[in-house]
């Protein structure tokens, strides 16, 4: 219940679970009228639980360090709410639609899981320099790179689990940094890649019209009752992936709370392409997963204590800089050359910087400045968005737990 109490001199208002994920909602709120209103938040990307969640952690910050009142979250709803919502990626993990989509979409899907592997190398490698726990690696690795906010917010505490103090905030403050980076040095990247190679739009493959037929079979009109449907399955996936969950921490392995139910959503899925036994109302899940990860990410970063920061500022920035080095590298080196070296591929190295240190949106707005000053690249806005939405979350997830287990 809604209560003060006091501890070591100072209050704390203490909120239980309905008002926790009350006070969320409010924060959410508050981030998308501030996000309405200030135009850089908008070309950047940024959240709006990110906007309003980090404000208030700022505040709380503020009423901390000065000895006024300390806020106590209830977290039952926060950890479902996860869940939800990395169960609705899970369902996206369709084999049939990585195979529509053609080689290029599989060639991407690898360029971008290969990434996911050396930011984790990257940060273990320096964590290891600075002689700090290399969980601290993965904090400033592809969870917040690759992964964002969402997948930031699922392994932060989990890796603050096992002894990383101020794990979240951490992981929260590199994925802010990844989203307004990757979308800075993602258009001028492309500039030069197309002003160096002289590529114009008349190079864009010819499998641009299967790319755009594939797009438009994946889009669905919302149907009010495919609400009910896309609810039932992600509970009825949430309540075996418990029972997954508990067989593989039985073999000793470190494990999201989450793997379970994202694992048997994408069986569930593949089932259901193979078999059309019944459907899986896309549309309707992204929906419900969208509203699971705002209110998750509105709560999460509400408790965020970033007075925990302090002590590894100068390690953070350090790593943070050589994950910026290592993504424009990369995109101008290994995306742009093996995605073909022509126009598309110089746009779709230039999303990738937004993609691969920021999230799905970030990629596609630097995209479209791209192909707004330089003409049209429809394949490109088919291959990166397929891969961002249905795939990277899932192949993301399985890297992180592997050096979790193997460093943790």
């Amino acid at each position: 219940m809604f209560e003060f109490s006091e501890t070591m001199g100072m209050m704390s208002l203490n909120l239980d679970i309905v008002q926790s994920v009350a006070f969320a909602t409010i924060v959410l709120l508050i981030g998308k009228v501030i996000k309405g209103k200030v135009n850089i938040l908008n070309k950047y990307c940024i959240p709006a639980p990110v906007i309003g969640g980090f404000l208030f952690a700022i505040l709380a910050l503020v009423l901390k360090q000065y000895g006024i009142l300390s806020f106590v979250f209830d977290s039952t709803l926060r950890k479902i709410l996860m869940t939800a919502f990395f169960t609705t990626v899970g369902f996206t993990a369709s084999f049939a639609i990585l195979k529509k989509g053609g080689i290029k979409v599989a060639i991407f899907l690898g360029l971008a899981v290969v990434l996911v592997a050396l930011q984790n190398v990257v940060g273990v490698t320096f964590a290891k320099v600075f002689n700090i726990n290399p969980l601290i690696g993965l904090l400033t690795g592809s969870v917040p790179m690759t992964g964002g906010h969402g997948t930031s917010g699922a392994f932060g505490p989990l890796i603050e689990e096992a002894g990383v103090t101020g794990g979240t905030a951490i992981a929260m403050a590199s994925a802010t940094f990844g989203l307004v980076i990757g979308s800075i040095i993602g258009g001028p990247l492309a500039k030069k890649l197309i002003e160096k190679h002289k590529l114009t739009p008349d190079q864009v493959d010819n499998s641009k019209v299967e790319y755009a037929e594939v797009a438009a079979t994946s889009e669905k009109t919302l149907i009010p009752e495919n609400f009910a449907s896309a609810a039932f399955q992600i509970i009825i996936a949430m309540g075996l992936g418990t029972v997954v969950s508990s067989m593989l921490k039985g073999v000793g392995l470190t494990l999201p709370s989450y793997i379970g139910a994202m694992f048997v959503a994408a069986v569930m899925r593949n089932i259901s392409d193979l078999g059309k036994s019944w459907g899986t109302p896309s549309e309707e899940l992204d929906i419900l997963g969208g509203i699971s990860l705002s209110l998750f990410l509105a709560m999460t970063l509400s408790g965020l204590r970033l007075w925990e920061l302090a002590d590894l500022a100068i390690p953070m920035v350090t790593i943070l800089v050589a994950q910026t080095l290592l993504m424009a590298t990369y995109a101008y080196f290994v995306t742009f050359n093996i995605m073909g070296r022509d126009y598309t591929a110089a746009v779709v190295a230039g999303g990738h910087c937004g993609f691969g240190m920021g999230a799905t949106p970030n990629a596609i707005a630097n995209m479209e400045s791209i192909t707004g000053a330089f003409g049209p690249a429809p394949a490109a806005f088919f291959i990166l968005p397929l891969v961002g939405a249905l795939f990277i979350d899932f192949f993301n997830a399985a890297i992180i737990t592997t050096f979790m287990n193997i460093f943790g």
